[in-house]
């Protein structure tokens, strides 16, 4: 259980890396997919609540750390994104599809509104037809896409750290065993 934790903290990290410096490099479209709303819907629907409260914490402070704004901004959104992903968790099944897309549309849908309404709304920007056809709905698009891909991976991810078992040398074993026998 803690690899798996560790894991899915390097991927958020990994993640908000590709979003924040990889993807603004790349001019050939106007939006790209929500990498960290991503990673901590999936990681919170598999791993439940509790857990995605962490992640949806580590990917809102990385965000917060990064971009100017009132603090706390990005990390409100994110560790109530991972709740409410993470109540998902006993609809949870391995190769369930429908539920992860599904939450990733309406998770992305609730993340720019909640962007439009206390960062453009506030400031007087009122075009939401603009907004909407520009930035969301190619972001949702993308999201919704990337996340066929990036759910696969994670649970290739979490059957395989599920299935692994350290292999103890044999002459620890040998050690371990006389140990508890008292003959060493």
């Amino acid at each position: 259980m803690i690899r798996r934790i560790i894991l899915n903290i390097i991927m958020l990290i990994l993640a908000f890396t590709l979003q924040v410096c990889v993807f603004p490099i790349i001019d050939v479209v106007a939006s790209w997919p929500n990498l960290l709303l991503i990673v901590v819907s999936i990681c919170s629907f598999i791993d439940g609540r509790d857990w995605g409260i962490l992640y949806g914490l580590c990917a809102g402070l990385l965000l917060d750390l990064f971009y100017s704004g009132p603090f706390g901004f990005y990390t409100l959104f994110y560790i109530n994104l991972g709740f409410v992903n993470g109540c998902f968790q006993k609809y949870y099944y391995e190769e369930y599809i429908t539920l992860p897309l599904t939450l990733s549309v309406l998770n992305e849908m609730f993340y720019n509104l909640y962007i439009f309404l206390f960062r453009f709304l506030i400031h007087g920007k009122l075009d939401f037809g603009y907004y909407f056809l520009k930035i969301m709905l190619p972001e949702m698009i993308f999201t919704t896409v990337v996340t066929l891909f990036i759910y696969r991976l994670l649970l290739a991810v979490n059957r395989a750290l599920k299935n692994f078992r350290p292999e103890i040398p044999s002459f620890l074993g040998r050690l371990r065993g006389n140990h508890q026998k008292g003959e060493i």
